[in-house]
């Protein structure tokens, strides 16, 4: 039997041709995700965000209930800065999110590695945001032709990133 910490997006895949299930590519902007989180397996159901550059949604998203949550940010693919580091990411543990997904840069890997928490982001970077309270919540995302909206429900592994309109699961 497929449960939440045995699946394989894969097999999900596979199992449900039926649906239109969107898979994010694994390339954006030539930057391959990478896992940085102490899971590399993690599902829920998606809250949004879009920021430039500017990790002040973010923060606030993660200080929150994340109860069977993936908190998916549109970083638009920047490199310049990061948009969670091991700080914000010990509130998201904290507060029970299931994963991190970050079209973007992500901070303090070594201690993302150690957490109880999924985390894959395009590339890795020591600089810091700046907060200047700028970003869209719970918005209809396009990533690179896929369109994520609140409340989609995604499933990550180590073979890629599904969305869904319905769990799977």
């Amino acid at each position: 039997m497929i449960t939440m910490q045995n699946f394989v997006t894969c097999d999900l895949l596979d199992d449900h041709e039926d649906l239109a299930i969107q898979v994010l590519s694994p390339v954006i902007n030539g930057l391959k995700f990478q896992s940085y989180g102490g899971h590399t397996r993690f599902a829920g159901q998606a809250v949004t965000v879009k920021c430039f550059e500017d990790n002040s949604r973010v923060k606030e998203l993660l200080a929150t209930d994340g109860t069977g949550k993936v908190l998916i940010v549109d970083g638009v693919a920047s490199l310049n800065c990061a948009l969670m580091g091991d700080m914000i990411a010990e509130s998201a543990v904290k507060f029970g999110w299931q994963g991190v997904i970050i079209i973007g840069c992500v901070r303090d890997v070594e201690q993302l590695a150690t957490m109880d928490l999924g985390v894959y982001a395009l590339a890795s970077t020591p600089r810091k945001s700046v907060r200047k309270g700028v970003g869209e919540t719970n918005i209809r995302l396009n990533i690179a032709n896929v369109i994520v909206e609140p409340n989609d429900y995604i499933y990550a592994d180590a073979n890629g990133i599904i969305i869904a309109k319905q769990a799977l699961l």
